[in-house]
């Protein structure tokens, strides 16, 4: 069983597939994951103390960009698609070895489904007539990523896992750039003028998150595929047993720095728009990932610089039952009954800053009594 799996490219030069689980991963996952939980409140923390300075400066990093653009708030959502094709490699990685191909398969499928089925239910399940449910959304785009980018991998070998990578982005490019979408005198990038947000329009059923369109839309789902491809491809080079640790790091950074200079050059044709997902966004965004995921694995698995990563792993390992934590158990309000009121009013400009990171330490808390209680929401 081993062997054909390496014919498929699955197992090729990348060692034992019950390699050590990386603490970085769950590290950096756990990074992520606390900005998702917590980045909203800190911004309007951050627009209270002023425009100018670092306040001012953390405050528009942590704001989407309306259209065009990036910034540190947009690489969030990425970054966890990059990570979950890194994770990839190693879970499906291991039940191949362990259990074969078919197995993997199954568990592909089936954590699939449930993931889709859970970002339903996350924007209101069947609560509503069906034109007011969000058929796609965030962990909706998670899963059919984590569906496509495994069995990518199940199938194919690197070199066909970039020559799909590349397809899926010029093939994206060439029809933004090249062929006007329907009712449009010319290509356009423009907001309701492209060809993502008119395909919503026209074919997306139920609740769409932005009106006419979606962010998380069906065409542009396809270059997020290709965010998740490169997670999968660190993820083999991280796997690759010919390499060093200390030259895997390298090469992840070299790589990093490489994407995002090709992604802010191609840029100045074909626009950063995390929102339609361009090619050029999943470029940037995944050279960034790199860098981070670089750094996380240089600092915490190569250098063993592991004291303060425990908030990160409690939350990087539990990543899922943290997302659905944050919608049922109140935090914010928590937090304002524990320094909300005179205390707040005393703290001056400082006060919404308190209660958000308050409510950001009742999150890690309730993260590590997780951790610690062996509770982890599996699927």
């Amino acid at each position: 069983m081993m062997a054909d799996l390496k014919t498929q490219g699955v197992l090729a030069n990348t060692g034992d597939v019950s390699s050590e689980r990386l603490m970085s991963l769950d590290a950096l996952r756990g990074f992520d994951m606390f900005w998702i939980v917590g980045a909203g409140n800190l911004v309007e923390a951050f627009h209270d103390l002023g425009e100018g300075g670092v306040a001012g400066f953390l405050a528009n990093q942590l704001s989407h960009r309306a259209w065009e653009g990036f910034v540190f708030e947009d690489l969030i959502f990425p970054l966890f698609v990059f990570m979950m094709g890194v994770a990839a490699v190693y879970s499906l990685g291991k039940i191949s070895g362990h259990d074969g191909r078919r197995a993997a398969h199954i568990r592909l499928l089936r954590r699939t489904i449930v993931l889709f089925l859970l970002g339903v239910f996350y924007y209101g399940g069947l609560s509503h007539h069906y034109s007011e449910i969000r058929f796609l959304g965030v962990l909706q785009r998670i899963a059919l990523c984590y569906g496509f980018a495994g069995l990518a991998l199940l199938h194919l070998k690197p070199r066909a896992l970039t020559i799909l990578l590349v397809a899926l982005l010029a093939g994206y490019w060439a029809l933004l750039t090249f062929v006007p979408a329907p009712g449009q005198p010319a290509p356009s990038f423009e907001v309701e003028k492209n060809w993502a947000n008119y395909i919503d329009r026209q074919y997306l059923i139920g609740r769409l998150n932005d009106g006419s369109w979606d962010p998380e839309g069906l065409l542009s789902t396809l270059p997020a595929f290709g965010s998740a491809l490169l997670g999968v491809l660190a993820g083999l080079l991280l796997k690759d047993r010919r390499f060093t640790p200390e030259k895997k790091a390298l090469y992840l950074l070299l790589a990093g720095i490489g994407l995002t200079a090709a992604g802010y050059l191609w840029g100045l044709q074909f626009p950063i728009i995390k929102k339609i997902w361009t090619s050029t966004f999943v470029l940037v965004a995944g050279g960034y990932s790199c860098i981070l995921l670089a750094a996380f694995y240089w600092i915490i698995d190569i250098q063993r610089w592991q004291a303060w990563t425990p908030p990160f792993i409690w939350i990087g390992t539990n990543a899922l039952a943290i997302y659905f934590a944050r919608q049922i158990i109140p935090f914010q309000k928590l937090a304002e009954r524990l320094v909300g009121g005179e205390i707040q009013a005393r703290a001056g400009a400082y006060g919404e800053l308190l209660v958000a990171v308050t409510s950001l330490t009742l999150l890690v808390w309730f993260a590590r009594y997780l951790y610690q209680k062996k509770i982890f929401l599996r699927v």
